[in-house]
């Protein structure tokens, strides 16, 4: 059934196009950072629930994470949505369209899940961008009764394979002693100083790391007045590399430039980690090709990568689902015209034509590619063996 059954599933998905575009619309005007997506994730639930889905919600403990379910199918296949956004640029990582594209995949297999004998989850997961909702979720279970999860990713042009980083996220407090700038400055214990010799340490560092390994950070607090000598001092920073083992390695070395920091100035140090840490990525390459498939025949192309161009670099929390069980997570042009992730110029690119273009061909494509491997007996076979 998977030809005819991809075919049903796009014609749902398209009838639907109205509803997936507003909601990718509000949740792009709401732009609600980590575990704070409750308008968001209500207006994905207020959907799903009005074309029959099952809601369960909070998730795992996690107020704005839900899994919506159709069907009573031996095979469960998931559709992961996204749908927090990142201070001051809003959606710039496109997650506005993740979450319609995955509620449409959702309800292009759900006119199928009989015939297909699937399960459908649409699984809301809060908090990509550093929060790891989907860690959270997979360590308490919400990820036991799926066989396969996919998604799709807005990007500055279509990708299948990227070179998805394991990071880990922390806090980094200096705290020293307050003093007049002029008048005693020999009494103070300056925190700023401190913050300075690490950067510049972790500066130095970067000339040795190897390849493939990043550390980058922002000040989130530098002090308040400058005759006053600052006693507290904050930064938030990553370190990326190509495994969980890599990653393992750097950090010492990183803690080290923020140890050698107060030393150097006699303040004192803490450093405190965000949440899980996410891994690197490994895609189902058999999923993977099923998604070239569809997406190239509504015109999507991959010319980059068979060019054998550099692969993308980014991390997400999606990488270790992709660890746990079969997952994909292609990137999709949203035609951003040289503006890229992360950039002002991106979030605007994840409104408009294009932009619902990529939510409607994504969607399609994630919802062929799970038609295709329910009617597919080996490819079955494989995913019910999770």
């Amino acid at each position: 059934m998977g030809s005819d059954g991809a075919t049903q599933a796009r014609r749902i998905i398209h009838e639907a196009a109205p509803e997936l575009t507003a909601l990718s619309e509000a949740i792009h005007a709401s732009a609600e950072l980590g575990f704070q997506e409750h308008d968001s994730m209500k207006r994905c639930v207020d959907l799903l629930k009005a074309r029959g889905f099952t809601i369960t919600t909070p998730l795992c403990g996690l107020d704005t994470a839900f899994d919506a379910v159709f069907g009573s199918g031996d095979l469960h296949v998931a559709f992961l949505a996204e749908y927090d956004a990142l201070p001051d640029v809003g959606h710039a990582c496109g997650h506005n369209l993740i979450a319609a594209a995955s509620l449409g995949a959702g309800l292009g297999l759900a006119s199928l899940a009989d015939a297909l004998g699937v399960t459908v989850h649409v699984m809301g997961t809060p908090a990509e961008e550093g929060g790891a909702g989907k860690v959270l979720i997979l360590d308490r279970g919400g990820f036991d009764p799926i066989h396969a999860a996919l998604m799709v990713h807005p990007w500055s042009f279509d990708q299948l394979e990227s070179a998805c980083l394991a990071v880990a996220h922390f806090d980094v407090t200096f705290t020293g002693r307050t003093a007049h700038a002029s008048a005693a400055p020999w009494e103070g214990r300056n925190a700023g100083d401190a913050m300075t010799i690490a950067q510049v340490a972790v500066g130095l560092l970067r000339q040795q790391l190897p390849a493939g390994d990043q550390v980058h950070g922002v000040v989130t607090d530098g002090g308040q007045a400058a005759n006053i000598i600052p006693s507290k001092v904050t930064a938030r920073y990553m370190c990326r590399s190509v495994s969980a083992e890599r990653l393992e390695a750097l950090l010492p070395r990183v803690r080290a430039c923020f140890e050698a920091g107060a030393l150097a100035s006699a303040c004192e140090v803490s450093i405190e980690e965000l949440g899980p840490r996410y891994t690197h990525m490994e895609q189902d390459a058999v999923l993977l090709a099923l998604y070239a498939k569809h997406a190239k025949a509504q015109g999507r192309n991959f010319a980059r990568e068979e060019a054998g161009e550099a692969l993308p670099t980014y991390s997400t929390d999606m990488a270790n689902i992709s660890l746990a069980l079969p997952a994909i997570h292609p990137l999709i042009d949203v035609v951003s015209n040289g503006a890229v992730n992360h950039q002002p110029e991106f979030t605007a690119a994840c409104l408009g034509a294009n932009a619902e273009r990529a939510l409607l061909d994504g969607a399609c494509a994630l919802a062929s590619v799970a038609a295709d491997a329910a009617s597919d007996p080996a490819i079955r076979a494989r995913l019910l063996q999770r």
